[in-house]
């Protein structure tokens, strides 16, 4: 029987508490930035010029996302990067414009589908909002609600082939309940102005989502699981956070450590603080311009650099093994999977595997293998689009899981704990 170290259950229980201080992007980058700056990070504007001088250690925030990184203090123009990358957004449902719905005495929240998520598993469960919110005079708050939100199923009287067959009309069905009463006496905005303490009619724009209220627990025998909303990926970017807050004290390595996180990643990432867009390059160029590097310097710096993409995988699953591939089944608790795919739906090749399997070495850790069946075709990650951008040579890694894309997704303890010390080998190495 499987039990996890004590190490790893205060992993899991810190994870806990960034997911609920994280329920939107926003939220997530905010608090990277808040744990960074506590460990002694400076964080700079983009608008303002950057520090010049090799050592210290920065980040910066770009709407949903955050890059931090460490200089060396023996940093020179050609210092390569090390990378490890994830992504802050999670599937959800977003407030359309004009959200205050209702009818038959219900008040319900106009909502679109963000990303891809297990629809069914939203459903009765108690939910918040969360997001940005700007204002009349350009300033963004960030605001999040309490339990507010829900979306109730039909009874079983009501559909007797519920179990059967259960596929939810998204347009119709997935509009939850706040309230009662009439929608022309409500205003949902109020709710998120109260959380954010300011004036609903100072409301400009809002980017706002929902999140599952409760809390990530750990429970099973020997307390080998970890159930939680948005796993994917905050799980990848409190392991990127843990590891380099230990990194940075003492950094010494002939390398620039970076944790990058990005916005968008479930619809695309093609957005300004998406993997596809300029956010990375532009923050790595201006680092490498405050060390004197010419364009040959850059490029020289680039070429001899790493990012490892982080994001979870599939676990084998024990009611559906038909759906995995018949030999290469990663389980939860065995440790970090390497993601692997002929067609580079993940970035990984013989290169970035021997430096992943090198590096779990290092730390002491399993790792295990991803591939899809071949009958299943597996999605994408950051890690293709940022080897694309910028040429570095990337390998996709991340966490096995089971129930990704639902509302509370599960994942293995001791893998949580796992990522994190391979991470801080990256920076550190």
């Amino acid at each position: 029987m499987s039990t996890v170290t004590a190490a790893a259950r205060a992993h899991a229980d810190d994870l806990a508490a960034f997911v609920a201080a994280s329920p939107s992007s926003f939220h997530a980058a905010q608090e990277v930035a808040r744990r960074l700056t506590d460990a002694g990070f400076t964080a700079l504007d983009e608008q303002e010029g950057w520090p010049a001088q090799p050592g210290g250690r920065y980040l910066v925030v770009r709407d949903g996302a955050v890059l931090a990184w460490v200089v060396p203090a023996s940093a020179t123009p050609t210092t390569p990067v090390r990378v490890f990358g994830a992504h802050s957004d999670s599937p959800a449902f977003k407030l359309k414009p004009r959200p205050t719905t209702g009818r038959l005495g219900w008040l319900q929240a106009g909502v679109e589908i963000y990303g891809g998520p297990l629809l069914n598993s939203w459903l009765d469960r108690e939910l918040r909002l969360a997001g940005r919110l700007v204002l009349d005079d350009g300033t963004t708050v960030l605001a999040a609600t309490g339990s507010l939100l829900r979306l109730p199923q039909l009874a079983i009287h009501l559909d007797r082939e519920a179990n059967d067959h259960l596929a939810l009309d998204k347009q119709t069905q997935t509009q939850p309940v706040w309230g009662l009463g009439s929608a022309d006496s409500a205003d949902l905005m109020g709710e998120l102005a109260d959380a954010a303490g300011v004036d609903a009619a100072r409301i400009r724009g809002y980017d706002v989502v929902t999140a599952d209220a409760a809390r990530g627990a750990v429970f099973g025998s020997g307390d080998v699981f970890f159930a939680s909303g948005r796993l994917d990926d905050l799980a990848s970017v409190h392991a990127g956070v843990v590891a380099l807050e230990r990194a940075a004290d003492g950094f010494d390595a002939d390398h620039i450590a970076m944790l990058a996180v990005f916005d968008h990643e479930e619809v695309g990432s093609a957005t300004r603080s998406g993997a596809a867009g300029p956010f990375l390059a532009e923050v790595i160029e201006r680092v490498q311009l405050a060390l004197g590097a010419d364009r040959s310097e850059q490029l020289r710096g680039l070429a001899a650099s790493w990012c490892v993409s982080s994001d979870v995988g599939h676990s084998v699953h024990p009611n559906y093994a038909h759906k995995h591939d018949p030999v290469v089944q990663p389980v939860l608790g065995s440790g970090p999977i390497l993601k692997i795919n002929a067609n580079q739906r993940y970035a990984t090749d013989a290169v970035g595997a021997a430096a992943w399997n090198g590096w779990c070495e290092a730390a002491g850790v399993r790792s295990q293998e991803f591939v899809s069946h071949n009958g299943v075709p597996c999605g994408s990650t950051i890690g293709p689009i940022t080897a694309t951008r910028l040429g570095i040579r990337t390998v996709d890694v991340g966490i096995p899981i089971l129930s990704m894309h639902s509302a509370r997704e599960l994942a293995g303890v001791s893998d949580l704990h796992d990522l994190a010390l391979v991470a801080e080998e990256l920076f550190r190495r």
